[in-house]
């Protein structure tokens, strides 16, 4: 399968975030709406960003997409929106910078060769519209197809992942290396459908990850952040059947997360009928229930991280 933007002619020297200012007008192509959310198409002006922050290990974040339809309720992706009304609609929109693969295309052979690279910091590379453009497809092939060497990082919790395993194999094949890591955030679905309404159930995500090792592609589950979990040995038990030998966990953030409007009352009501607790205490009670649920995962997984210390690049 070859993804529709590899043949497409882009412009370059595209401002991403104010390609009106350069003169050139936006490029449609595709969907203009997948069920509720808005897509738009932007020239960008690079697609690999030098990475800062809780990135800074890594060379470059790649992000074929800014937005995200999956608008997990908590995201804290929503505070890089350029604009109040960006971040008070997040998970309803989706702009596509459908010259991606054209940048990457023009960039010297050799470039990225070594180089750590996080996809994606601020997006989701396989949130649902990506069924349809391949866009982030597109960008993995034209690494293959180039023989790029990239130290490359997936994240993801979408099952769609598994689409490019033969991708992630021939840039593995090439002398590149490649991780996928999936989201996998609870084992109550009343909680995920709570804080996480647009995305697909977490015993997908974990079929999905089983996948993805079972065909030769490293992979680790990142459960960031863990929210409640019911039965933590379970759970466990669920992570290890997958065969992955990573993990990574941090705790919710209840001060950091962007709330989608009129989410926040009702998460935090579940979460405190869940703990069994009043409103007022349950971040307490969350704080006691994740060094529970974390020590449990300490005493059972192989090797488990934890925080930014988790993240640092695995290669």
């Amino acid at each position: 399968m070859t993804s529709r933007f590899i043949e497409q002619n882009a412009l370059p020297g595209f401002d991403e975030e104010n390609p009106s200012s350069q003169g050139f007008p936006s490029i449609q192509r595709g969907p203009d709406t997948i069920g509720n959310v808005v897509v738009s198409y932007t020239p960008a002006r690079e697609v690999l960003t030098k990475a800062t922050g809780f990135m800074d290990a890594y060379d470059f974040t790649l992000n074929p997409y800014s937005g995200c339809s999956f608008g997990c309720t908590y995201c804290y992706a929503a505070f890089f929106s350029r604009d109040v009304e960006r971040r008070d609609s997040w998970g309803k929109w989706v702009n596509v910078k459908d010259n991606a693969v054209e940048l990457l295309r023009k960039r010297k052979r050799g470039t990225l060769d070594g180089k750590l690279i996080y996809m994606s910091s601020v997006t989701d590379p396989y949130q649902p519209v990506e069924r349809q453009l391949e866009l982030t497809r597109g960008i993995l092939q034209t690494m293959a197809d180039r023989g790029d060497k990239p130290k490359l990082v997936v994240q993801t919790r979408s099952p769609d992942v598994v689409r490019d395993c033969d991708l992630y194999r021939r840039i593995a094949d090439n002398g590149g290396q490649v991780q996928v890591n999936m989201t996998v955030t609870t084992d109550d679905e009343d909680v995920r459908r709570t804080f996480e309404p647009h995305c697909p159930a977490n015993p997908r995500r974990l079929d999905a990850i089983t996948e993805v090792q079972s065909a030769g592609v490293e992979a680790c589950i990142t459960m960031t952040p863990l929210l409640l979990v019911s039965s933590p040995y379970a759970f466990a038990d669920s992570l290890l059947d997958t065969g992955v030998q990573k993990f990574i966990a941090q705790p919710f953030h209840f001060k950091r997360g962007k709330f989608l409007a009129g989410t926040r009352d009702g998460a935090f009501d579940l979460m405190a009928e869940k703990l069994g607790c009043v409103r007022s205490s349950f971040q307490d009670e969350y704080m006691e229930h994740y060094q529970m649920v974390f020590g449990v995962l300490q005493d059972t997984l192989p090797q488990l991280g934890e925080g930014k210390s988790g993240f640092e690049p695995p290669f």
